[in-house]
């Protein structure tokens, strides 16, 4: 026989003397999802493997996902496959060994969304407090919408209740769930704006809530930018949807006491709010009303020319200290200059003489500046003054303060050295030794004199000392 008699010779032998159907426990090793859509594996146990194929069509239908080292039921049938030679069992079904394959499938899909982050807390959404716009996907003829709209109704009946139809059970409802949430979503805007999405369904077996278990589904609703209520089954039942929205709910009855407040309670605590409202504005009233009768009792507010008055007698007695102060500065420069002049007369050396002229001259010059500061400043205080006055005082009082500082002012002048000069007076000098002239006896015939007047100076001589008569 050639290889390929004998091969479809232990193919028929195979097909003919094994059972169309077995069932074959052992563990998934080399597991491979080839680009064609079939799933290609190996079973084993402690002494023997066996190679099994599955077609695309059974394969997409299985709600978890094989993987090496997990224990399985295959059921299906054995052939031979005659171009390598080898029997190999053909799955039909494949079921997880201790656990239900949608139970299986749960647990995987929550392992790896898990892992992506899609059930942390820090993506979820906080429920608008107070909602005009409520989006409902479900059922359109379930228990779960009529529940859902009469508890809207009757907690919150200003709100706007749109229902988005779609199965939610069977082989589509994964799909049109999660299109209507992405269709919510995106057309939010246009809708006027969407302030929170109930997604979910009424009670039911693992079988008929599955498609809220689908990973479309959870994608959906992580994308979502509305707040979610996930409202599925019982409160035993606990979905992935539930796990990724951004709220659960126990019953879509729950879901809709959970978006809406209840109008009842809004009202009374508005009244509760109305009456706190009210004691407290009574309460500032009175509390405004004692300030304003303690402000009116005070003598300020009685007698308001009383405070002007006070202040114009501060006034008066500032520029009484002001004026006794600068008279007693000038006399006291004045004095000081009497003293220097005394010593300068004492002082007889001709050199000591100059010196001391030198250091009279520039104490006189500095004299003439500290009156000129004194001045400036005494006019700086005025000008304060007269402000303050304007302020605080009557008009006539500026005026007497404008005399007080002119009267200064002159007295100033009048104690200036080169006022006295302008006056007609002169000072004269025997020049040789600068000895200021005081009566005839400082002079002799001879002497050269220079005389210093307002507007320059000039030289003469001493002719006749004895002379009795000053014109002939």
């Amino acid at each position: 026989m050639s290889v390929s008699q004998l091969t479809r010779l232990v193919k028929g032998a195979i097909t003919t003397h094994l059972p169309a159907t077995v069932r074959v426990l052992g563990e998934i090793s080399n597991f491979k999802r080839h680009s064609s859509g079939h799933l290609y594996f190996v079973l084993k146990d402690e002494h023997s493997e066996l190679s099994c194929v599955m077609w695309r069509a059974v394969a997409e239908k299985l709600p978890f996902r094989p993987a090496d080292g997990l224990e399985v039921i295959a059921v299906g049938n054995v052939d031979v496959f005659e171009r390598s030679g080898r029997y190999q069992l053909y799955a039909r079904r494949l079921e997880p060994k201790g656990v239900g394959a949608l139970e299986l499938a749960f647990r995987q899909l929550r392992e790896k969304l898990q892992r992506e982050g899609l059930f942390e807390r820090a993506h979820k959404q906080a429920l608008p407090r107070y909602p005009q716009r409520i989006a409902v996907v479900t059922s359109p003829t379930g228990a779960a919408i009529r529940d859902i709209v009469q508890t809207l109704r009757r907690r919150w009946p200003v709100a706007e209740v749109l229902v988005y139809p779609v199965r939610v059970q069977g082989p589509t409802a994964k799909d049109e769930v999660a299109e209507a949430i992405r269709a919510v979503d995106s057309g939010a805007e246009a809708l006027g704006g969407v302030d929170v999405m109930i997604v979910g369904r009424g009670g039911g077996s693992l079988e008929d809530l599955w498609a809220f278990n689908e990973e479309v589904v959870a994608r959906a609703i992580f994308d979502a930018r509305v707040p979610i209520i996930s409202a599925v089954g019982h409160e035993v039942d606990v979905t992935i949807a539930d796990l990724v929205a951004d709220v659960r709910a126990a019953t879509p009855t729950g879901a809709a006491e959970m978006v809406a407040p209840d109008r009842v309670e809004m009202l009374a605590g508005v009244d509760a709010f109305g009456l706190r409202l009210g004691r407290v504005v009574e309460h500032r009233l009175r509390l405004a009303g004692s300030r304003v009768d303690g402000v009116c009792q005070r003598r300020s507010w009685r007698e308001p020319m009383t405070i002007v008055r006070t202040r114009e007698q501060v006034i008066d007695e500032l520029s009484s200290r002001l004026t006794r102060a600068m008279i007693d500065r000038v006399h006291g420069l004045h004095r000081r200059l009497q003293g220097i002049e005394r010593s300068l007369q004492r002082i007889k050396p001709d050199v000591f003489a100059a010196r001391m002229e030198r250091r009279v001259a520039d104490v006189a010059h500095r004299l003439e500046h500290a009156v000129e500061r004194k001045w400036h400043a005494a006019d700086r205080a005025a000008f304060a003054m007269a402000g303050r006055l304007r302020e605080a005082s009557p008009v006539h009082r500026l005026e007497r303060m404008k005399d007080l500082v002119t009267s200064i002012e002159k007295r100033l002048e009048a104690t200036s050295y080169t006022s006295t000069l302008r006056r007609g007076y002169s000072i004269t000098r025997v020049k040789k030794g600068r000895v200021v002239v005081r009566g005839s006896g400082a002079v002799k015939d001879g002497d050269v004199l220079i005389t210093e007047t307002a507007d320059g100076d000039f030289e003469s001589r001493v002719t006749n000392k004895e002379q009795k008569e000053l014109f002939d």
